[in-house]
């Protein structure tokens, strides 16, 4: 029987972290494998209050749940790449790693969908969910990956041109089915273990965003491709521990995401054509603003924030490349 490591990321949201691991709970009844709360170093009485109530409602009873702390707030991906190198209770790995946001809460047969789409499939790598919200809305969570043209594209908002650069489009809408994507947002994820045996677990350098899209690149270079499991439903609430719906300015840590993956992924030079091609998009997008007297979509200040954040980064040198995150097991490389 296949097993299951569930990761749950906690960070200042500790109620939420509990009811999203009952939802687990449920969700894993009858999937062998354990669910390993991490907190990401909250210093808010996160850790002290998640282990007491692990305890007292029997959930850590057979190694069934851990609360480990990570020591550090490292963001997203370190985080979850704590929980993940924490591994089963016995030392022994899991055949799969499931992660699962703090305020995202799988219906009682999501995780099931996930394993058994994985299963069903020696070939595919990662599988994620259909995201809703609480009233049942439809989220936005399966991409293809960014590129030139699709900065320029998303950033235009312009009729024409979207209709021109359609396959270039990052969002792929809500699929209808079951279906391959180049990534999907790492709220409900399923991880093949074996593919992070090969290819490394997530990037650290990324705080927050991008980092899942990332992962999913590398793991589509290898040759292991990603899926969007309509059929696992989760409920989402989005930004409860980033904050970034009341952000007035685009937080720095996106900004050096978004540079390191195209730094990463394609090289400085092609970083740059992508930003150029942001700010030309959002250029155009204001001038019609004014014109059409629509409202502003953006953060205030986003194009020059992101033309100083990208020329500095240009002027630094920020290499192409980064050493890969620390291997699971002797002799894991990286592509």
């Amino acid at each position: 029987m296949p097993r299951v490591l569930t990761v749950l990321l906690n960070y200042r949201t500790a109620e939420m972290t509990l009811r999203a691991a009952e939802a687990a709970l449920t969700a894993l009844d009858g999937i062998a494998g354990e669910l390993v709360i991490v907190d990401n170093d909250s210093q808010d009485g996160s850790f002290e209050r998640l282990s007491r109530e692990a305890e007292a409602r029997g959930w850590t009873a057979g190694n069934r749940l851990r609360v480990l702390q990570s020591g550090r707030n490292g963001g997203f991906g370190a985080g979850n790449n704590a929980g993940i190198r924490a591994g089963l209770s016995d030392g022994s790995a899991p055949e799969y790693v499931y992660l699962l946001n703090s305020d995202a809460f799988p219906a009682p047969d999501a995780i099931r969908r996930l394993l058994d789409a994985l299963e069903a499939d020696p070939g595919i790598g990662f599988a994620g969910s259909y995201i809703h919200g609480p009233d049942g809305e439809p989220h936005t969570t399966a991409f293809r990956f960014p590129s030139v043209l699709s900065e320029l594209e998303g950033a235009a908002r312009l009729g024409p041109l979207s209709r021109l650069l359609r396959r270039h489009r990052v969002p792929l809408g809500v699929p209808e089915a079951t279906r391959r994507v180049d990534w999907v947002a790492g709220a409900s994820l399923m991880m093949r273990r074996a593919v992070l045996d090969e290819i490394g677990l997530f990037d650290e350098t990324f705080f927050l965003y991008f980092e899942e899209t990332e992962l999913c690149r590398r793991a589509a270079c290898a040759g292991w491709p990603t899926l969007y499991v309509r059929e696992s439903r989760v409920a989402h609430i989005g930004s409860v521990s980033t904050g970034m719906k009341s952000r007035d300015r685009i937080p720095g840590f996106w900004l050096d995401s978004r540079w390191h993956y195209f730094a990463k992924t394609h090289g400085r030079t092609y970083a740059a054509a992508a930003t150029l091609a942001r700010l030309a998009g959002g250029a155009l997008w204001q001038l019609r603003r004014r014109i059409q007297g629509k409202p502003p979509v953006d953060p205030p200040r986003f194009l020059r924030d992101l033309a100083r954040h990208d020329l500095r980064a240009l002027r630094q040198g920020t290499p192409d490349a980064t050493t890969p995150p620390a291997p699971l097991q002797t002799g894991e490389t990286t592509p």
